[in-house]
């Protein structure tokens, strides 16, 4: 259900307003120009995607193999561009519009690497005991 003229208005309001107060938050907001260029590789690949089943389906109709391979390998191909754009956006994108993180910025949910806060330590105890203990702490706690 589209947005009427007043909603559209209120949220370009809310918006321009948003940008006003905090324009870094903002930016973070509408993404990186890599997670642009990204997804803008995905909705293409799903295009091509559908002009393969397309060619595919022609092929099938008109009874030619190889117009039905080629449509397969064009669906192959843009299935594989769709995945690795959505999975890693920064090496999906061309090297002219990725861009570098030097100093602060935001990395993959704020994190720059996989770290834990504790090292994990192999308990002597089952996944149920230890389940049955935490649950006796948390009820004679209340």
């Amino acid at each position: 259900m589209p947005l009427s003229e007043e909603e559209m208005r209120l949220l370009e309001q809310m918006e321009r307003a948003l940008v006003e107060e905090d324009p870094k938050f903002a930016h973070t907001l509408r993404g990186t120009v890599a997670q642009q260029a990204s997804r803008r590789r995905a909705v293409i690949a799903g295009v091509v995607f559908a002009v393969g089943v397309a060619v595919l389906m022609t092929g099938a109709v008109a009874a030619l193999p190889l117009v039905g391979v080629a449509g397969f390998v064009i669906m192959l191909v843009s299935a594989t561009v769709a995945v690795t754009a959505l999975k890693s956006p920064a090496k999906a994108a061309p090297a002219e519009f990725r861009e570098t993180t030097q100093g602060f910025g935001v990395v993959d949910g704020g994190r720059r690497g996989a770290t834990r806060s504790r090292p994990r330590s192999r308990s002597k105890h089952s996944f149920m005991e230890r389940m049955d203990e935490r649950w006796r702490r948390r009820r004679d706690g209340f």
